[in-house]
């Protein structure tokens, strides 16, 4: 699992560094001219706008001024955290579910949703130190040649300009998009029941069987999907809030200053890329979580 997870944070590293890109205010964006025509003489106005760059354009815009090497920005933090903020969750996760099947009805949407809430809630608190010095790398725009900072590097920067606190900015964003990790399993844990009551899924007798985990991990992205579009803007919230010595201060004065300067399509900024990364992710992490919970025999 650790094994896995290390390779999927290799190859989707560069997803991961476009997004953050696509998400910041650094942006460069590009500008055009908008002919509008007039009410009473028909004539047009020529209205200067921006249109903000598409994921090919900042691929190639790294890929000329910064190297394939920035490609790969902040992969020492991810491949440092992701193993233990998955064991992290879905340790918090299976305690948390023991713990309210015990309160509320057993299995229900209630103790899907408020177990995945305390995991996210648990693990955004331990390793948000580790994804701030990630976001931070991957905003840092050197030319081919400069020198760049490692993690190491970075983290002592943080803690000299900004002190212990600097580690915990995008916290608050965090703790909001602990709704997409609820919406997620509740999504996931409701196509499950339905798919261990079909008729095309064997009985909990019966061995299962590759097309049941096939139709898991299908569920699974399905989850991910939904959920990532409904709470996809407590991301660009986050990576603005990470920006080095931005005027974004607070979470919802983040919010009201993208708004109004930059319009609601700002906060889907770098959707793409995440949903290609998070989807077939989210579907092999939780479909092989399934796989070692039927082989340890661990019937719920």
């Amino acid at each position: 699992m650790r094994c896995s997870g290390t390779v999927g944070a290799i190859v989707t590293c560069p997803l991961e560094v476009l997004k953050t890109r696509l998400q910041s205010s650094g942006l460069t964006l590009r500008p055009v001219f908008q002919v509008q025509l007039g009410t009473l003489s028909g004539t047009g106005v020529i209205r200067p706008g921006t249109v903000t760059p598409g994921l090919l354009q900042v691929l190639r815009s790294i890929l000329e001024k910064e190297g394939p090497r920035s490609l790969f920005r902040g992969l020492g933090p991810n491949l440092v955290g992701v193993a233990p903020s998955r064991a992290i969750y879905f340790a918090a996760y299976s305690k948390s579910k023991e713990m309210f099947n015990g309160l509320f009805v057993p299995n229900s949407g209630v103790v899907h949703m408020s177990s995945a809430g305390i995991a996210a809630f648990v693990t955004n608190s331990l390793m948000n130190p580790v994804w701030m010095v990630k976001t931070r790398m991957q905003l840092e725009k050197k030319s081919r040649g400069e020198k760049k900072m490692n993690a190491l590097q970075c983290a002592r920067y943080v803690y000299k300009t900004e002190g212990i606190r600097g580690f915990y900015r995008g916290l608050t964003a965090s703790y909001a998009g602990i709704s997409e990790t609820m919406i997620c399993f509740l999504i996931y844990e409701t196509l499950k029941k339905h798919l261990a009551s079909s008729q095309f899924t064997p009985n909990s007798e019966k061995e299962k069987g590759a097309s049941d985990f096939l139709s898991l991990m299908m569920a699974a992205a399905f989850s991910k999907g939904c959920a990532s579009c409904i709470a996809y803007p407590h991301e660009v919230i986050r990576t603005r809030l990470r920006e080095e010595g931005s005027k974004y201060k607070y979470f919802f004065q983040t919010g009201r200053l993208i708004a109004v300067e930059e319009g609601y399509a700002a906060f889907y900024r770098g959707l793409v890329p995440q949903l290609i990364k998070q989807i077939p992710n989210t579907a092999i992490v939780l479909s092989t979580y399934e796989l070692i919970v039927h082989l340890l025999g661990d019937s719920k």
